[in-house]
């Protein structure tokens, strides 16, 4: 497993300023960092959530981001690390994120972690 150098801890709350269940959609259409053969990657995040009781601040989001980008690391890895970390800080009733690749090669990937998603898969698990 690839160890990335990323502080979780430069996230940033803010209070939740609403009772009501919405969603949030955010675009992260620049993101980069170096792929398991030590080649440039990009791609755009796109991470939607509906919020518990506290919501992304949109600067230290950026920042967080700009951490990877001369990391290495696999496609899997760097989606599950922001996956754990957004969990961990934000703590949301439900988070998507998708990872759309730029093409390498001719090809393109799309990940995607579903936090219902995942929560179904463990319990068939048990």
């Amino acid at each position: 497993m690839t160890v990335l150098k990323i502080n979780k801890r430069i996230l940033k709350k803010i209070i939740n300023p609403a009772l009501e269940p919405y969603e949030i959609e955010i675009d992260a259409p620049e993101f980069t960092f170096y792929g398991a053969k030590n080649q440039p990657d990009y791609a755009t995040i796109t991470i939607t959530m509906i919020p518990e009781k506290s919501i992304i601040e949109l600067k230290s989001l950026k920042v967080y981001l700009q951490q990877y980008r001369n990391q290495i690391a696999s496609y899997e890895r760097v989606i599950n690390v922001i996956y754990d970390d957004l969990i961990h800080v934000y703590k949301p009733k439900r988070l998507l994120i998708e990872m759309k690749f730029k093409p390498r090669g001719g090809i393109t990937s799309k990940l995607a972690i579903d936090s219902f998603e995942r929560e179904l898969f463990i319990e068939r698990e048990r």
